[in-house]
């Protein structure tokens, strides 16, 4: 069988082996480099290829990949002086935990600082003890290549605006709770809120 494997087949096994001594000096490497570049930056070609076809990206016209860098810490309560003037049970400051996964915050990033291109997905690439750092799939909607390729032109239409702030990629979605199913999960679809609302109406199902 392991002369059946191809070569992305080969970088994945790579990337499997995370505490390998080659894998980790190479990670340490990259990680000094990223750190020293600002923190959105377009690559040339994406570090995993294996991973990044996995989420939706082609060698071609049109695709673009940006590497993002993201703080990793708890969330700090943006309150004056670190007081907060209410009951107890709000006085929490630096044990806030965000709703969200770093990676959706990465794609938000640079979601908001490409308007014109649009998010297809991202995957993880590296971290320190500060950052994480991430890949981020993006589209070009108005190229031909994009436009006449029936594949991929669903992200041309403009309901595909800005997935990513509406949680709609991959990561928003697991954010939302959408990767469970069962009866566990029964108030995560449509979204909780939609959810709660619904709930919270009379419903009179007999004519009156």
């Amino acid at each position: 069988q392991v002369g059946a494997m191809g070569a992305y087949k080969y970088v994945s096994e790579v990337w499997r082996k995370k505490q390998s001594d080659a894998f980790r000096y190479l990670q340490r490497i990259r990680c000094w480099e990223y750190r020293q570049l600002p923190g959105i930056w377009r690559v040339n070609a994406p570090t995993r290829p294996d991973k990044a076809r996995q989420v939706g990206y082609k060698a071609k016209q049109g695709y673009v990949v940006y590497r993002v860098r993201v703080r990793r810490c708890a969330r700090k309560r943006p309150v004056k002086k670190g007081q907060v003037y209410g009951k107890p049970v709000n006085q929490g400051v630096t044990a806030l935990k965000f709703n969200r996964n770093l990676r959706s915050v990465a794609e938000e990033r640079v979601g908001r600082k490409c308007g014109g291109l649009r998010v297809l997905n991202s995957y993880w690439i590296n971290e320190d003890s500060a950052y994480k750092y991430f890949e981020i799939v993006m589209i070009d909607p108005m190229h031909n290549a994009i436009r006449n390729d029936p594949r991929i032109n669903w992200l041309c239409k403009p309901v595909m605006k800005h997935r990513e702030l509406r949680g709609l990629t991959s990561t928003g979605r697991k954010a939302r709770g959408l990767f469970g199913s069962g009866h566990n999960h029964h108030k995560a679809r449509p979204s909780v809120r939609a959810t709660w609302k619904r709930n919270q109406k009379m419903s009179l199902k007999r004519y009156r």
